[in-house]
């Protein structure tokens, strides 16, 4: 951030979309969740019971302390009705698989994780009830009851999720093993869990009565369903933001810390995810209340007008645009790693589509560079012995004599289509643009050092070599890859530039420079961008449809397919000056 180091952070770490409306329901504390749920409740005509649905990674025992304080009845708890988590092993290894790393994306319901004989007496039982309340607790509680009653769901971000994994805090669904390997629950989730999570949760959005935000330990808010659904359809005809998080790694650097006003004290940032779905969160403010959402539920709820029709139609609930930080300025490498091909990754992990991506320079000190593809001449099998060899600690891999390495400057842009061996090297602030299957990496050499916990990361050469693309030599890197940029329309005080991305990936990028106002169309499917240069810019709808929407340098921001048309011009301390923003969509 060369130009404006001498200003002070303005980076939105917290950024919210407020929503005020006489038809909000929301509250903050166990109390007022209880209150709520019981106001709800006694509108009930009948037999009273409450669903008390919930996400995997929701706290249970939290829940099931305050709830029964609150709330006065007979209790069901969903977890009697499992699968034992042995059983539950056995039917979740065949997509958990013994890979240290990857699985296979799960075909599992919710229903399989129930045993059929206790489901049906749990079905029982609870009709049995005749006096008072029934709250049927749990994730899949749904499941357990037919009567029509009081839908509450209980919800939270992935990214929360990892937090308490680290903490040892939660299992899996349907386990007792909070004490495993981090690693190792996060792949059964990202393969299992969450996939049967929002296959079930997608259900009962429509109908759900109020969702809770348990994201904060013991301090849950809660809103109806009806005003949060609301508030997901008025995000599609406005701009917005996701709820960013920053982690550190054995490669971490120090810019985010100054850029993005993060903890100084922290010995790295290595990653930052502000424009992933999957894993960030929303924040709206309810009539004052903060409430945090999975920003996934988002696309759920709203994904044609979102995305666009022909982007969901490819895609369908899922976003399929990353954007993301990687932060090695006075760190180290990134790993040396390549990405499998659409076949390799159907057939292996049963995943629809692959990681195709992108660096795009934010910065760069004077020595950076990037590892881009292969050297002339070399011998594969060559390579492929000296990474094992280097694996078992054999010989230090000599990473120069295979991959090309290009010097880069900021504002340069590196095309990596899958089958590309790369790396980010150190003094790089790299703005990742890729697909969304962001696990997906197969790493050949961590040039012999540690991650965070002390051992080695997962290395995958046997997978490695079976996709790298042997072809990327320095004429087609240098040709195809590397700053393929034209210019695409011009105009007073402003540039649009084609900037990538690769023939073989779907995602199209243009960057505009732009000292006066600039006019931008969706084009039919969702729009991402970052705000590369200049200090702060702000969108605006020319026939004034949304309400103006600033943005600071470095913010990821989406613009939905349903907005169509807006602009983007300098504001503020930026007015007339050049800025650029980097904008993605899909090809169409």
């Amino acid at each position: 951030m060369a130009d404006n180091k001498h200003l002070r952070s303005n980076y939105d770490k917290f950024p919210c979309t407020v929503i005020n409306e006489d038809d909000i329901v929301a509250g903050e504390g166990w109390e007022e969740v209880g209150r709520l749920i019981k106001e709800k409740m006694d509108c009930l005509p009948g037999r009273k019971v409450v669903v008390l649905d919930c996400y995997q990674g929701v706290r249970e025992e939290e829940l099931v302390h305050q709830l029964t304080q609150q709330l006065t009845g007979t209790f069901f708890y969903t977890k009697d009705y499992f699968l034992s988590p042995n059983d539950i092993q056995a039917l979740v290894y065949p997509d958990v698989t013994d890979d240290e790393v990857f699985g296979y994306l799960t075909r599992l319901r919710m229903i399989d994780f129930f045993d059929p004989t206790k489901i049906q007496q749990a079905r029982a039982a609870i009709q049995q009830v005749q006096e008072g309340p029934v709250y049927v607790l749990g994730a899949g509680a749904s499941l357990l009851t037919d009567t029509p009653g009081l839908l509450v769901y209980f919800d939270m971000p992935r990214w929360e999720i990892q937090l308490r994994f680290r903490n040892k805090e939660v299992s899996n669904l349907g386990m007792n093993n909070a004490q495993q390997k981090t690693s190792l629950q996060y792949k059964q989730a990202f393969f299992v869990d969450w996939r049967v999570c929002d296959r079930h949760k997608k259900k009962l959005m429509s109908r759900w009565d109020l969702v809770v935000d348990t994201t904060v330990k013991d301090h849950p808010k809660i809103v109806n369903g009806p005003a949060l659904n609301k508030a997901y359809q008025y995000l599609t005809t406005h701009p917005f933001r996701l709820v960013p998080f920053f982690d550190p790694g054995p490669w971490g650097g120090q810019w985010m810390k100054e850029v993005c006003d993060l903890d100084r004290s922290a010995p790295n940032y290595a990653w930052a995810f502000d424009g992933v779905p999957e894993e960030n969160s929303l924040l709206f403010q309810f009539n004052g209340l903060l409430f945090e959402t999975p920003a996934i539920n988002l696309v759920f709820a709203a994904a044609r007008p979102l995305l666009g029709e022909a982007v969901q139609a490819r895609f369908g609930d899922e976003f399929p645009i990353r954007f993301d930080f990687l932060d090695t300025m006075k760190g180290g490498n990134l790993s040396l790693q390549v990405h499998p091909g659409t076949q390799y990754i159907q057939e292996h992990f049963g995943m629809p589509y692959t990681q195709d991506e992108s660096y795009y320079m934010l910065d760069a000190a004077p020595d950076a560079v990037v590892y881009l593809g292969l050297k002339d001449g070399i011998d594969p099998a060559s390579m492929v012995h000296d990474l094992q060899k280097a694996h078992k600690g054999e010989i230090t891999f000599n990473a120069d004599d295979y991959a090309a390495k290009w010097p880069v400057k900021k504002h340069d842009h590196f095309l990596i289509p899958a089958g590309t061996v790369h790396c980010s090297g150190s003094n790089s602030m790299v703005l990742e643009i890729s697909a969304t299957p962001y696990i997906f990496t197969f790493k050949l050499w961590d040039w012999g050092r540690m991650g965070l916990d002390g051992k080695p990361r997962p290395i995958n050469i046997e997978r490695g070599k079976e996709v790298i693309d042997w072809t990327r030599t320095p004429a087609f890197t240098r040709q195809q890859l590397i700053n393929t940029v034209t210019t695409v329309a011009e105009g007073d005080g402003w540039k649009e530039e084609r900037t990538g991305l690769h023939e073989r990936e779907f995602i199209e990028t243009r960057r505009h420079w732009f000292s006066k106002t600039v006019h931008h169309h969706t084009g039919g499917s969702v729009n991402v961008l970052n705000l590369v240069e200049g200090r702060e810019a702000i969108v605006e709808s020319p026939s004034g449809a949304f309400v103006p929407f600033i943005v600071h340098y470095a913010e990821t921001f989406i613009i939905p397919q349903q907005v169509q048309e807006y602009t983007i011009r300098p504001h503020g301390d930026s007015e007339g000056s050049l800025c650029a923003t980097l904008k993605a969509f899909v090809r169409i």
